[in-house]
């Protein structure tokens, strides 16, 4: 059973039994009440059934809005709880008026005091025991599911405890003489389902004008914060739909990020809000942004990337005054020269509108590889022909060991892949020129040879 399904049955079943209570309750107030004459406990009654009333709408309230959100309901169903709660509010504020009014036309005329005995005071006793067993229970439930209508129902039977207990004081005061403690005991009343109706309108209207609940923002700003790869948060905004927090974030990335890693900073982003808050849904917008240890290379493969164009051997030389960037451009072999031309003056272009327009640029325009070219094995005699020829030209420098040779004929011409050994103390750069001369001494002796693609390798063993 996942989480959210019990707490769907949870709600339903506390709001179940609070209907029965109710129920119970307000028919035994008001039988009783009419009998002694006491208008505080009619007026209790009258509240128990407006509590009634409304535990039957958050009974149905509450099933339609854990319905998941449909293609009219973006948000979900949870802003019905709201709009119960609302209702049930004006309800109230309209029993306590009427009870008010009442109230003031015995005291004026001086009613007499109702008929004192031990059976509304075992009734009102009774009343608030299950009273305070369905408030807490209702509280509970509220709590563990977020839910606004079983609030509010929790709220209504904590008030329905303090009037039980005002009517109590009327009732001694009517039994020592005192005419008037019923209706005072009934003005009480009317005063705190007013107060009660003053508390559940206030944070029943915070939630529909989408009233940010108090500290979620915080915690989910630093659980995104937390998330590798995020710089900063921009915006965040949070609002509640029934048990549910939607948050809407604008979040700053770093621009060399490529696309499949930005994607995975929002997948963890949604993961770290949802351990923090529970039932939360997350729009994570990423805003690329350069950083300040962002160096130039990666700034000019950024420029190229959003021009859609494939560079490589970029080279920067900072002369002090001036910035020298030279780099190798991939194009269409067959393209025409004039648009080929075209394509490395706008990215040079772009170059200098990030750099200075004293920026020397020098592009290297090239044909770019065919990413899927049709091509076979060569025969075995011409891969040992193509070994021993690198073997040879291997002899005459640091590399060792050539080995793993491959050979494939392709509609470009061949291809040949190797492996080689060199010293594990040897640079990079003395790796890459030695390797670089066998590879161009490969071709001169093969000129059907297209590309030499090598991997250089420490010794085996210590």
């Amino acid at each position: 059973m996942t989480s959210l399904t019990r707490h769907n049955g949870q709600k339903t079943s506390v709001a179940a039994i609070s209907v029965l209570a109710s129920g119970s309750l307000a028919l035994a107030k008001l039988v009783v009440g009419i009998a002694i004459g006491s208008l505080a406990l009619i007026s209790e009654a009258l509240h128990s059934s407006i509590d009634l009333v409304a535990t039957s709408v958050t009974w149905a309230v509450v099933r339609v809005s854990d319905q998941p959100a449909d293609a009219e309901h973006h948000y979900g169903h949870g802003k019905f709880e709201s709009l119960s709660a609302l209702g049930v509010t004006a309800l109230l504020y309209l029993l306590a008026g009427g009870i008010l009014v009442e109230a003031y036309s015995r005291l004026r005329a001086g009613a007499p005091p109702p008929t004192v005995s031990a059976i509304p005071f075992i009734v009102l006793v009774i009343d608030i025991v299950v009273n305070y067993w369905r408030a807490r229970a209702l509280h509970r439930a509220a709590r563990e599911t977020r839910s606004q209508a079983l609030e509010a129902d929790a709220l209504h039977f904590a008030s329905d405890m303090l009037g039980s207990f005002a009517v109590i004081a009327g009732l001694i005061l009517a039994g020592l003489g005192f005419w008037w403690g019923d209706a005072a005991a009934a003005i009480a009343v009317a005063i705190m389902i007013g107060l009660l109706g003053l508390k559940m309108t206030r944070a029943t209207v915070e939630t529909l004008l989408d009233r940010a609940p108090e500290g979620i923002a915080g915690q989910a700003e630093a659980a995104i914060r937390a998330v590798p790869g995020v710089v900063d948060v921009e915006r965040m905004r949070v609002r509640m739909v029934g048990p549910t927090y939607f948050i809407d974030t604008i979040a700053k990335v770093p621009r060399t990020f490529p696309i499949d890693r930005v994607e995975e900073i929002k997948r963890k982003a949604q993961a770290a809000v949802r351990d923090a808050l529970g039932d939360a849904d997350l729009t994570f917008a990423a805003v690329p942004v350069a950083r300040d240890n962002e160096s130039v290379r990666e700034r000019i493969m950024v420029i190229a990337r959003n021009s859609g164009l494939a560079v490589h051997h970029v080279t920067v030389h900072d002369l002090g005054e001036k910035l020298i960037v030279s780099l190798d451009l991939e194009v269409d072999g067959e393209m025409p020269l004039v648009d080929a031309h075209d394509v490395a003056h706008n990215l040079e272009h772009h170059i200098r509108e990030e750099f200075g327009e004293d920026v020397e640029v020098d592009t290297h325009i090239e044909p770019l590889e065919p990413e899927l070219p049709h091509g076979t094995d060569a025969s075995a005699e011409r891969v040992a022909t193509i070994k021993a020829a690198l073997t040879e030209f291997a002899a005459h420098s640091a590399i060792r060991d050539i080995h793993n040779v491959r050979v494939r004929d392709t509609d470009a011409g061949e291809i040949v892949n190797f492996h080689c050994r060199a010293a594990r103390s040897m640079s990079v750069i003395k790796v890459h020129q030695g390797v670089d001369e066998i590879e161009r001494a490969l071709r001169r002796a093969f000129p059907t040879i297209k590309r030499v693609i090598s991997h250089a390798e420490p010794p085996r063993g210590p």
